[in-house]
């Protein structure tokens, strides 16, 4: 299964090199969707309001209750289903050469950033507060040669496995002592 799943993430991805091997797949935990839940709850009760206050009184505000709700519901499934495709499509993976992140906002915007891992000079990891302490998730903090920036994983499961994952790979591709560099990527 796990086999199945690298190869669904190669494709939409576009990994095409032979040579290039998915190490692992990962995505924001989930409690980054604990606003959507909200505001979904919130939608919710303001769907329901007309009809608690409106029963009892004529069918036409009935009726009008009724429309309101499915309107309240179709704006539910519209704001949740926008909200799960951007945490379901936004992923972290790393291979044995680089480490890619997909961002997926909304249906329709993507944003793939990649980091050579040659170029990854140190990685950090922060948990911070008491439910990243509770639910073991954390923010991830990769540097690069060149300073410029990095990288910044947020809500990450389980950080510090992800760390040693990319720092063992990053070790794997360091060239060995007496090697000169390659200067082609």
């Amino acid at each position: 299964m796990q086999e199945h799943k690298r190869e669904r993430v190669k494709k939409r991805v576009k990994i095409t090199g032979d040579d290039e091997k998915v190490i692992t797949v990962q995505r924001q935990f989930p409690i980054v969707l604990r606003k959507a839940l909200i505001i979904g709850l919130i939608i919710i009760t303001i769907g329901i309001l007309p009809w608690v206050f409106g029963y009892g009184l004529s069918t036409s505000w009935v009726n009008i209750t009724y429309y309101w709700m499915i309107i309240c519901l179709v704006i539910l499934i519209a704001y949740w289903l926008r909200s799960w495709v951007g945490w379901h499509y936004s992923i972290y993976v790393l291979t044995n050469q680089r480490l890619m992140v997909v961002k997926q906002n909304g249906l329709f915007t993507r944003e793939v950033a990649d980091l050579a891992l040659h170029n990854v000079q140190n990685v950090n990891y922060k948990i911070k507060g008491l439910q990243g302490a509770m639910f073991g998730f954390g923010t991830l903090s990769i540097d690069t040669l060149s300073g410029s920036g990095g990288f910044k994983l947020s809500y990450v499961h389980k950080p510090a496995r992800l760390q040693k994952l990319i720092m063992e790979e990053v070790h794997k591709t360091a060239p060995k002592k007496g090697e000169k560099k390659s200067t082609s990527d």
